[in-house]
C-alpha cells in the first residue's frame, strides 16, 4: 500500500536546506521503490534552478510553531562567528547557501544572493521513518551539494537514489549511552546540566592534544587533523539547534541562546550531544564533494575519535550530568 502523503501539490511549506529552514512550496510528490516519499521543492524567492527533490522528513507544515522554530534556527546560526568556517570534509568552504537570505526576486542569478554556487554541506532531517524523539543513533539527510552553474538542474530519480550511503559505526560501549540519554530526556524528562563540565570544544581540543602527543604524529598530519577537529566543532555549532535536540530540550536551548548570545554552542554543550552528532554524521558526509579516498580518510579520523571517547567514557559520560527540570520549565513544554 502506498504511503500517505503529508503535503499536497502546491502547498506552502517550510523546508530544511543545510542548517536553516526556508519558506517553500511543494511542486509535486513521488514515492520511491522502497516506499520513501519525496517532494519536489521550490524555495520561495529563489531561482527555480534551486528546486530539488527532498525526503519528506525535511519538509515541515507551515504553521506558527514551525515559523517560530525557523526563527530560532536562524538566530542560532547568526550567533555563530562570521569567520570563514571549515568542515570535516576538507579545508575552507563557501557558505553561500547556508547563510544567504533568499532574495525576493525570481530573476536573480542562479544561486542565492548571486554568490558562488558551492555551498557548505550541512545536515537536515533523517530520511528514515521515526518518531520525533527516538535515540539519536539513526541516519540523517541533507540537501545535495550543488557545484557550478552547469550542475544546477533538478536531479533525476536515479541520481537521488544513487547517493552514497555513508555509515559511521558507533561502538557498543557508546551506544548504551545514546539509549540511556534518550530515556533520561524523553521518559524521565530530565535535562543536561549546562554549561557542561566538559564541553564539546574542550573534548575536541583534548583529543587534538592527545593525537599531537602520539609518537606517530608528524607535521604533515597536523594540518589535516586541525581541519577535521575544527570542522567537528563547526558542524556541531551549525546543527545542534535543528538536528541534535529532543523536543523536551528545545525550551532549554532557547534559554541558552538568550543567556549566552555570543558563545558557540560547542562551548556550552557536552559529550552526549557530541555523540549524537557522530551518530548522525554519516549521511552528512555523503553529500560532500569528497572522492572515495578522501571520504575514507575522514571516516578513519572520526572512528579514531570515537575510540578515544570509548577509552575516556568514564570521564565523558555520567548520569549525574543530568538534572531535574523545574515546574516552570514543565509548564513551558505543555
Amino acid at each position: 500500500m502506498a504511503p500517505k502523503l503529508k503535503f499536497a501539490d502546491g502547498e506552502k511549506v517550510l523546508c530544511f536546506h543545510g542548517p536553516l529552514i526556508y519558506e517553500a512550496k511543494c511542486l509535486k510528490s513521488s514515492v520511491t521503490k522502497d516506499k520513501h516519499v519525496r517532494y519536489l521543492i521550490h524555495y520561495a524567492g529563489w531561482n527555480k534552478n534551486w528546486d530539488e527533490w527532498v525526503p519528506e522528513s525535511r519538509v515541515l507544515k507551515y504553521n506558527e510553531a514551525n515559523v517560530q522554530r525557523q526563527k530560532e534556527v536562524q538566530r542560532a546560526h547568526s550567533a555563530q562567528p562570521t569567520k570563514t568556517k571549515k568542515t570535516p570534509a576538507k579545508g575552507r568552504k563557501s557558505e553561500a547557501a547556508a547563510s544567504a537570505t533568499p532574495a525576493r526576486e525570481e530573476s536573480r542569478a542562479s544561486t542565492p544572493a548571486g554568490k558562488d554556487a558551492e555551498s557548505t554541506p550541512t545536515p537536515a532531517k533523517t530520511t528514515k521513518t521515526q518518531s520525533k524523539d527516538t535515540p539519536a543513533d539513526s541516519g540523517s539527510d541533507q540537501p545535495k551539494k550543488k557545484r557550478g552553474r552547469l550542475d544546477l538542474s533538478i536531479e533525476s530519480e536515479e541520481q537521488y537514489l544513487a547517493k552514497v550511503d555513508v555509515k559511521i559505526k558507533i561502538p557498543e560501549e557508546l551506544k548504551v549511552w545514546l539509549v540511556d540519554d534518550w530515556d533520561v530526556i524523553t521518559r524521565q524528562q530530565k535535562l543536561a546540566i549546562l554549561p557542561a563540565k566538559l564541553t564539546v570544544a574542550q573534548i575536541v581540543d583534548n583529543y587534538l592534544a592527545f593525537k599531537k602527543s602520539s609518537k606517530s604524529h608528524n607535521q604533515s598530519k597536523e594540518s589535516v587533523l586541525n581541519d577535521i577537529t575544527e570542522g567537528i566543532k563547526e558542524y556541531f555549532n551549525a546543527t545542534l539547534g535543528s538536528q541534535l535536540l529532543y523536543k523536551f530540550e528545545r525550551p532549554q536551548y532557547s534559554e541558552i541562546l538568550q543567556e549566552y548570545p555570543d558563545t558557540p554552542m560547542a562551548a556550552i554543550y557536552g559529550s552526549i550531544h557530541l555523540l549524537r552528532l557522530f551518530a548522525k554524521m554519516g549521511p552528512m558526509l555523503a553529500y560532500t564533494a569528497l572522492d572515495e579516498k578522501s571520504l575514507q580518510h575522514v571516516l578513519t579520523h572520526i572512528q579514531d575519535f570515537l575510540k578515544y571517547m570509548v577509552t575516556n567514557r568514564s570521564t565523558l559520560f555520567n548520569l549525574q550530568d543530568y538534572g531535574n527540570a523545574t515546574p516552570e520549565y514543565h509548564r513551558k513544554i505543555q
